[in-house]
């Protein structure tokens, strides 16, 4: 099971953690934003599943970068409508066969299939003690 705890710190910031790791949720540019926070969500997935493919196609694979790219709707239900995401592998070319399969192995990260499912959220008040 994943867990995150999110506490607020003060004002919008709000400190998270995650097993043994902790960072800063900010809106007011201390810390990186909700929105920010959902997009590297999902390009570290698909950089996971890059990777997998790599390793598993034996491809020589250095370094690569993930870009996403989104903005929210101005009116209601204010959300992402669409996310680009724009994968560089720095120089490394594949013929249309092995991108096509490379595409569609990291559409199956548990992340974008989260996104693509639209998962039930059930907000409800824990008890304090």
């Amino acid at each position: 099971m994943y867990r995150v705890e999110t506490a607020n710190t003060k004002d919008y910031s709000f400190q998270v953690k995650s097993k043994d790791y902790e960072f800063l949720v900010d809106i007011k540019g201390q810390g990186i934003t909700p929105p920010d926070t959902l997009l590297a969500s999902l390009g570290s997935c698909v950089g996971v599943y890059v990777r997998k493919y790599a390793e598993t196609a034996k491809l020589t694979l250095e370094a690569f970068s993930i870009t996403l790219e989104a903005e929210l709707s101005k009116e209601a239900p204010v959300c992402f409508k669409k996310i680009d995401v724009y994968i560089d592998l720095k120089g490394v070319q594949l013929d249309m066969r092995r991108k096509s399969a490379l595409l569609e192995f990291v559409g199956h990260c548990p992340v974008h299939e989260t996104l693509k499912a639209g998962p039930e959220v059930i907000v409800t008040f824990k008890q304090s003690d």
